[in-house]
């Protein structure tokens, strides 16, 4: 069987449509059945329609904390039968249940633990890299715990920085990155072939 997966995005949806494409050419051996927004009117909502996938919509604005919009959230993927969630571009901290442990994944554009943590998200977090003068940035794959860009890393991919680079060129590069592992992390994950030990991910 396929891994099922439930994608939860807060924008344009571009890491859904890469998902979607990679599937449809046969590169990704998972069936997305469902995605869940935490704001309306996004583009990600349309790509979904577009590609008959059932969506969902859950304002986080709509709620007067976390927990009762993670009550919510969680009603509506696991009415969509996750084996697997998938962070692509979610602007809201979601809290990990114990039977989701090591089941949740995101995509963050910078080498974790360098530029991530609360606020750094998007441009924020090229600009940053910029400003510090580092010389290599990049993408990295990492399971989610209750933490921002905190749990166990699957895949990083380094891209330099250059000397005439903009937050614009930089996220370029970092999105193409981004588009190469995460598709590769969850096929790894579709064949069973990750293990989790403490904050080390290994492949069988």
């Amino acid at each position: 069987m396929p891994l099922r997966v439930v994608v939860l995005l807060s924008g344009s949806g571009t890491t859904l449509q890469n998902l979607i494409d990679h599937i449809a050419r046969g590169a990704l051996d998972a069936r997305i059945t469902g995605v869940v927004s935490s704001r309306a009117g996004v583009y990600g909502l349309e790509r979904a329609r577009l590609a008959g996938i059932p969506a969902a919509t859950v304002p986080r604005k709509a709620y007067p904390d976390d927990a009762a919009f993670n009550a919510d959230l969680w009603r509506e993927i696991r009415g969509m039968g996750a084996d697997l969630v998938v962070l692509a571009g979610f602007m809201s901290l979601i809290t990990v249940p114990g039977d989701f442990h090591n089941r949740i994944i995101n995509v963050h554009p910078a080498l974790i633990p360098a530029f991530c943590g609360h606020k750094m998200y998007g441009h924020h977090v090229h600009e940053a890299v910029l400003a510090f003068g580092a010389k290599v940035s990049g993408a990295t794959v990492h399971f989610v715990d209750d933490q921002y860009d905190h749990g166990p890393i699957l895949l990083q991919k380094c891209v330099p920085v250059l000397d005439d680079d903009t937050p614009d060129t930089l996220a370029d590069r970092v999105q193409a990155a981004e588009r190469e592992i995460y598709p590769k992390a969850l096929q790894l994950i579709a064949e069973g072939r990750v293990t989790v030990e403490g904050r080390r991910f290994r492949v069988r």
